[in-house]
C-alpha cells in the first residue's frame, strides 16, 4: 500500500495522519454529544480532548521507543517520525488517562464520569485508526496464503494491501478494528441501561480492548517484547483484571447509588 494520501512538492500527507485525525474528530463529536448531557461545555471538553491526542501520542511514541530502544538507541533522529507509524496504544491510553484525570482534577469534575464519557467513542477511533497501520503496512499478522484469506471473506482491496514484498499476511489490524467498532455498539446499548454505574462503561471498555488485544495480539508479527514475553498481552491481561475488580466493587454499591444515567449535572461553562 502506498503510505502518502496527498504529495505536492514538499507537502506530504500521509494516511496514517488522516485517519488519526479523522478518528479524533469523530471522537469529538461524539464526548461533545454525551457532555452535553452533563452540562459540560464545548471549550471544556474540546481543551481536554486536545491535550488528551497530544500526550496521548507522546505517551504512544514513548512507549513504542521504549520497547524498541535496540533500533531507535542508534537511530535518534528517527524518533521523531511519528507519521511514519510506531505508536503504541497502550502508552497512549496510559498517558491518555492520565491527562484526563490532572484535567478533571483541576476542574474539580468527576473524573470517572469523564473516562465513561470518552471511553465509549474511544473504541471506535481505534476502530478507525488502526486502518492507518493498513496504508503503513504493519500491525499484521503472521504470514499466511490468498485462499486462506479469500475463504475468509476478506474484500479484495485488503488482501492486495496484505501482499507485502510478496508474502501474504494476516490482517490484524481489520479483526481489532471490527472487534471495536462491535464494543463500540455494545457499549453504546449498555450506556442507556438504566442500573449503570459511573466508572462502570469505563471498566468494561478495558475488559472488551483487552480480551480481543490479548487473542489478535498472539498472531502479530511486529509485537513489543519484553523478555520472551508480548508487552501487549501482559498489558491486556493486567488491565483486564483492574477492570473487572473495579467493575465488581462498584456493583457492590447500593441498586442506585452513583448510577451514571442519574447523577447530578456537572456546571462546567466556559
Amino acid at each position: 500500500m502506498n503510505p502518502v494520501a496527498i504529495s505536492i512538492g514538499p507537502l506530504v500527507i500521509r494516511w496514517y495522519t488522516i485517519f488519526i485525525l479523522l478518528a479524533f474528530a469523530l471522537v469529538c463529536l461524539f464526548i461533545f454529544k454525551e457532555g452535553k448531557k452533563f452540562n459540560l461545555g464545548k471549550d471544556f471538553l474540546f481543551n481536554m480532548a486536545f491535550w488528551t491526542l497530544i500526550f496521548g501520542i507522546i505517551g504512544a511514541r514513548i512507549y513504542y521507543v521504549i520497547f524498541n530502544w535496540s533500533y531507535y538507541g542508534s537511530n535518534v533522529n528517527e524518533i521523531w517520525k511519528i507519521w511514519e507509524g510506531g505508536l503504541a496504544i497502550h502508552g497512549g491510553l496510559i498517558a491518555g488517562a492520565l491527562t484526563i484525570f490532572i484535567y478533571t482534577k483541576k476542574y474539580h469534575v468527576n473524573t470517572f464520569l469523564v473516562y465513561d464519557i470518552v471511553a465509549v467513542p474511544l473504541l471506535l477511533g481505534q476502530a478507525i485508526g488502526r486502518w492507518g497501520n493498513f496504508f503503513n503496512s504493519e500491525a499484521h499478522g503472521a504470514a499466511t496464503t490468498f485462499a486462506t484469506l479469500k475463504n475468509l471473506k476478506i474484500p479484495d482491496f485488503i488482501i492486495n494491501g496484505m501482499q507485502i514484498d510478496g508474502i501474504y499476511y494476516q490482517p490484524t489490524f481489520l479483526y481489532e478494528s471490527l472487534w471495536c467498532i462491535l464494543g463500540f455498539i455494545i457499549l453504546l446499548i449498555v450506556r442507556r441501561f438504566k442500573y449503570i454505574k459511573i466508572g462502570q462503561l469505563s471498566c468494561l471498555y478495558i475488559m472488551w480492548y483487552s480480551v480481543g488485544r490479548l487473542f489478535i495480539e498472539a498472531s502479530r508479527t511486529d509485537s513489543l517484547m519484553f523478555g520472551g514475553f508480548k508487552m501487549a498481552q501482559l498489558v491486556s491481561i493486567l488491565l483486564f483484571v483492574i477492570g473487572l475488580i473495579i467493575f465488581v466493587i462498584l456493583l457492590k454499591k447500593g441498586k442506585y447509588e452513583g448510577l451514571y444515567n442519574d447523577i447530578k449535572k456537572e456546571n462546567i461553562n466556559f
